[in-house]
């Protein structure tokens, strides 16, 4: 039975909710600066980000008065390095980074400014030692994929009981082929008698293109693995998967939202608040060095029902029981 709510996974999360309530308003200044990719175009609102700055605040950190925020937001992948570069130019204080590819480019940026990392998949992939004592200048929070993606895959099966093929866009920049979450799905595919076919996701344009080729090949549903340019891009995803008739499962309640049916991951906004303990610490004199690594501690099943009943579909009431939100 997948868990309602909340997994305790690391005891540093204790030490950094107290830190909250004991905080005192800095006298120093400081300069944040962000680096994350979204949609230029037509930018969602990001009430996680708000929650992130607002934690800030809460810790004794305001914009304006004790601290400067550089935002450098990308619309291209490709456009990270040369915006983590401009940041280490202007000397920030520490990095805050959404997404591996914003941390990949931060990390070839500098070696020296500490970076606070949020929703990446693999630390040790991206320069960390280890969970418990990353070493270097890099810290946050990672998301566990791999451990959560044959529960999607199970949830699916459940709410489409004939489901034989899915279709799994690939939101990463690099093929999965060794990849531990590929590694993952192939063996609860197996299990569930289904079979996959993935679409590498080259670009924010190639989202029209995957879900043509997933209709192509009779997919019967949609796993979206989850970057930052589906989540950025999150409107448009979960449009083209109502055109294409795909029900669409995610990591994150955000594309369900949007219109995506189902999802099951860790909170966004329970992340980026804690990455706000994070940048708090280091401001204050902590080495990102010595501040372990977390693993998500809160995790949703979110349901779209308006979308299950526009696709036709009745999800069972056992199932709807077990999700955490419904959207009615």
């Amino acid at each position: 039975m997948i868990p309602r709510r909340t997994f305790v996974v690391a005891a540093i999360a204790g030490a950094l909710t107290a830190s909250r309530t004991e905080a005192q308003p800095a006298a120093t200044t400081a300069r944040l600066g962000m680096l994350m990719v979204t949609s230029l175009s037509n930018p969602p609102p990001m009430p996680e980000l708000d929650g992130f700055m607002t934690e800030l605040r809460q810790l004794g950190w305001s914009e304006g008065q004790n601290l400067t925020v550089e935002r450098r937001p990308a619309g291209n992948l490709d456009d990270l390095p040369g915006l983590a570069a401009e940041l280490v130019k202007l000397n920030v204080t520490v990095l805050f980074t959404a997404g591996p590819e914003a941390t990949r480019a931060a990390r070839g940026a500098t070696a020296t400014i500490p970076i606070v990392m949020i929703a990446s998949t693999e630390p040790r992939q991206l320069g960390a030692a280890g969970l418990a004592r990353p070493g270097g200048n890099l810290t946050g929070l990672t998301v566990g994929q791999s451990e959560l993606v044959g529960k999607r895959l199970e949830l699916l099966k459940t709410a489409i009981p004939r489901l034989a093929r899915v279709a799994v866009l690939w939101d990463v920049p690099r093929p999965p082929d060794d990849d531990e979450i590929l590694k993952k799905m192939t063996a609860v595919a197996g299990t569930l008698g289904l079979r996959l076919h993935y679409l590498q996701l080259q670009g924010a344009r190639d989202f029209d293109r995957a879900f043509t080729a997933a209709k192509q090949e009779r997919a019967g549903a949609l796993l979206l693995i989850e970057g930052p340019r589906a989540v950025a891009n999150r409107a448009q995803v979960a449009e083209l998967a109502l055109r294409h008739r795909l029900p669409m499962m995610g990591a994150f309640r955000q594309v369900v939202e949007a219109g995506g049916l189902m999802s099951y991951g860790p909170d966004l906004r329970d992340l980026f608040r804690r990455a706000a303990h994070y940048v708090d610490k280091i401001l204050r004199g902590a080495r990102p060095s010595e501040l372990p690594i977390e693993q998500p501690t809160k995790f949703g099943f979110a349901i779209n029902a308006r979308t299950a009943k526009a696709l036709g579909l009745t999800i069972p009431p056992a199932l709807l029981q077990r999700a955490d939100e419904v959207i009615e």
